[in-house]
């Protein structure tokens, strides 16, 4: 254990040259450095925070969802039947037409009523409106909470107006408490995140969304354990700028409010793309990968940082392009329509994955708002998703 922990700490990977682990060993009194096993406190806190979203989203989201009233309203239950309850949980969730053909002589039913079945099952597993609108109230309110902090404690340090200071005296920067505040928070909420997807109701896109939680804490426990705090937190504080703001368009097109959720939608591209595409590349890549290079020099830790960071660049390019395409189709068509790579949640299977009952008559969409999915009609479900909030 003890050779596998020397070669995972390797002084010649973390480290610039001419720097080693003991030269950390003794700092001056009243002065901190940051530690690897700091980061052991995030769990019991990741799990805190997962206890307040809970009662969070029970005691203030809830009300604050019936008054917009977006109630929780059971959906529509299937009968209960056991040969297609193990098609849908062993075989498909959306049978085809020949596999509807061959149920329907099996159990003497209309083709209608086995897809019905199989339409009220898959309706069983997604989260309601009111479900989706809590979350987003809860993430709306840590996003905004974490981004109005690290403002403040960014605006008065000094690499937040001149980011050579990320380097100077680089890797013996001591560790602040409100730095460290900061890191924790953000890494505990992702944690929390990680947690909650295994006892959320799972959507398709699980796998996909645990990936990038799992990428996310990585990232920020590198660069906690490499020192590289200063340029972190810029870092975590560009990637919280736009998050808060598409949490709270999910939550107006939830409560219907769509003049609301397509003004809140533009205010969000507009900052993503300057975010992401302006000022991400030309403020901090510039430090991390020319600053840097000029204070303190290259090593092994430092190519690899630099080259997940590069690597979140062409991330943030391919989800501008994307928001790009529903900007353009919002001003053609005067509304938000169909989301390609926002973070509303897409359930388990989508309705549209279906062979259709029967075909849509004029009056057949005219008796429901909200439509299947329970939000407004045009800011509507995606088929797959993109997670586009903090990249980290």
């Amino acid at each position: 254990m003890a050779a596998l922990s020397a070669w995972f700490w390797n002084e010649r990977f973390w480290l610039p040259h001419n720097v080693t682990w003991a030269d950390f060993a003794d700092p001056a009194t009243g002065e901190e450095y940051p530690e690897a096993g700091h980061l052991l406190s995030v769990l019991p806190l990741a799990l805190g925070i997962f206890a307040v979203r809970i009662i969070f989203e029970r005691f203030i989201a809830s009300p604050c969802a019936r008054r917009l009233h977006i109630h929780a309203g059971a959906s529509r239950q299937a009968q209960p039947n056991a040969v297609l309850e193990r098609v849908f949980t062993s075989i498909t969730k959306s049978p085809n037409p020949r596999h509807l053909d061959g149920l329907s002589k099996q159990l003497d039913w209309d083709v209608r009523k086995v897809q019905r079945w199989f339409r009220h099952r898959r309706s069983q597993d997604k989260p309601s409106t009111h479900t989706r609108f809590c979350e987003s109230t809860w993430r709306f309110t840590f996003y905004l909470g974490i981004f109005t902090y690290g403002i403040r404690f960014l605006w008065q340090t000094p690499w937040m107006w001149d980011t050579r200071h990320c380097w100077y005296n680089y890797p013996f920067q001591t560790l602040t408490p409100g730095l460290y505040h900061y890191y924790v928070a953000e890494l505990a909420f992702y944690w929390s995140l990680m947690f909650s997807q295994f006892t959320d109701i799972k959507r398709k896109d699980f796998l996909i969304m645990f990936v990038h939680h799992v990428a996310t804490v990585s990232l920020i426990s590198f660069s906690y354990a490499n020192n590289m705090l200063r340029v972190g937190s810029l870092v975590m504080c560009v990637h919280d700028t736009a998050d808060f703001i598409m949490e709270a368009a999910k939550m107006a097109n939830y409560a219907k409010y769509q003049r609301l959720c397509d003004f809140l939608f533009v205010v969000f591209s507009v900052v993503f793309f300057i975010t992401r595409l302006l000022i991400f590349p030309v403020w901090i890549l510039n430090s991390t990968l020319f600053e840097s290079w000029a204070i303190i020099g290259p090593y092994p830790s430092w190519w690899l940082f630099n080259s997940l960071l590069l690597v979140l660049q062409v991330l943030h390019v391919i989800w501008s392009y994307l928001i790009g395409r529903i900007a353009i189709k919002a001003v053609l068509r005067g509304k938000v329509t169909k989301d390609d790579r926002s973070d509303i949640e897409s359930s388990s299977e989508e309705e549209s994955d279906t062979p259709k009952e029967q075909k849509p008559t004029p009056h057949s969409h005219s008796g429901s708002r909200k439509g299947e999915n329970g939000t407004n009609g045009h800011y509507t479900e995606p088929r797959a998703r993109t997670h586009v909030s903090n990249g980290w």
